[in-house]
């Protein structure tokens, strides 16, 4: 089968680091699905792990997350999947990723494709809404109904984001108050169009903003990008024990300043489940399919930015290259293709 991926690393900037190669097609085991690929998205994740994993000729690295495709084959404890289904799901760190043509996925963190979108589309869906769907509703403990007497206030950080951007329609459709920073009026208006009733910038100070809104104090905090100006804000808008979550990977922070409110803080790692192989895997599953309902009932929209083209060494690059200097959060690529955005 057709790959791309890499057998040593490089400095990004070598446009060798990524290379096409031919390997064998995998033979699923277990709950394993033989999936074809038909689209994949690469986002700041992919990045990272290339920065992260190392490889060797006798042991490629194969990268990517997110993908959209056909189940071609099942193993013997299969039950939630046949061949024949399209699908779609983000994936996990310690397996060969998306970038191929054929890739070995776990039936507990795989969903039914919604109907409604192309591959590509769909590809862009599963690791940031995942990401959100997990911190809002079982990190967080937002309510998937709220009162809408008394509906919670949500301050979303980043808004304009992939994981932002899945949130802000999460957390609308559950029918919270949502504030989404932003820093442009072009992210202004798309986290508007999302559902977000509220907007800050958050390259000014956060406390003066959030108190001239006049909604009140945040009860659920979601920050993607953390520094030490920003926590210091959350502990004064954020109301006695209101809930934090955090994705990013900030330099050591004073959580002393949550005690005197008993905030509580929570992470939130897509991969956890398919890591640790939890009891719990399986709900990746179900959270995807419940997605991928509200994706085609139009109730959210996909998180797709651009279009590279075919799944090959050059694109997935160029994809890699757009993201690491902060260009894109999600660029889609299929099998097949030959027009690029």
């Amino acid at each position: 089968m057709k790959a791309v991926g890499y057998i040593e690393q490089l400095p990004s900037e070598q446009g060798g680091l990524l290379i096409d190669m031919q390997l064998p097609t995998p033979e699923p085991g277990g709950r394993d699905l033989l999936v074809r690929v038909a689209a994949v998205s690469v986002n700041p994740r992919d990045v990272k792990s290339r920065m992260a994993f190392s490889a060797t000729p006798e042991q490629p690295k194969i990268l990517g997350y997110d993908a959209s495709g056909v189940v071609e084959a099942v193993g013997p404890k299969v039950s939630l999947f046949k061949p024949g289904d399209e699908v779609f799901y983000a994936g996990a760190l310690e397996r060969p990723g998306s970038n191929a043509e054929y890739q070995l996925v776990d039936e507990r963190i795989v969903g039914r494709k919604p109907r409604q979108l192309e591959h590509a589309a769909a590809a862009s869906v599963p690791l940031v809404t995942l990401t959100a769907f997990e911190m809002l509703f079982e990190r967080l403990g937002l309510p998937f109904s709220c009162d809408p007497a008394q509906p919670p206030v949500v301050l979303i950080l980043g808004g304009a984001g992939g994981v932002p951007s899945a949130a802000i329609q999460l957390a609308r459709h559950a029918g919270a108050r949502v504030i989404a920073s932003v820093s442009r009026e072009q992210s202004r208006q798309w986290v508007s169009e999302l559902g977000a009733q509220h907007t800050v910038d958050h390259h000014k100070p956060l406390v003066e903003q959030i108190k001239d809104l006049g909604v009140g104090e945040v009860d659920f905090a979601f920050s993607t990008h953390t520094t030490a100006e920003v926590w210091a804000a959350l502990a004064e808008v954020m109301s006695p024990q209101g809930r934090l979550g955090i994705i990013d990977d900030p330099e050591p922070l004073d959580l002393r300043l949550f005690k005197a409110k008993s905030i509580s803080i929570h992470w939130e790692s897509m991969f956890t489940r398919s890591m640790f192989q939890t009891p719990d895997m399986q709900r990746q599953h179900d959270i995807l399919n419940q997605i991928a309902k509200l994706l085609d009932a139009g109730i959210m929209r996909p998180m797709g930015t651009a279009h590279y083209g075919s799944i090959n060494a050059a694109n997935v690059y160029r994809a890699h290259q757009t993201i690491a200097f902060g260009g894109r959060y999600s660029i889609q690529l299929s099998y097949g293709c030959v027009s690029a955005a």
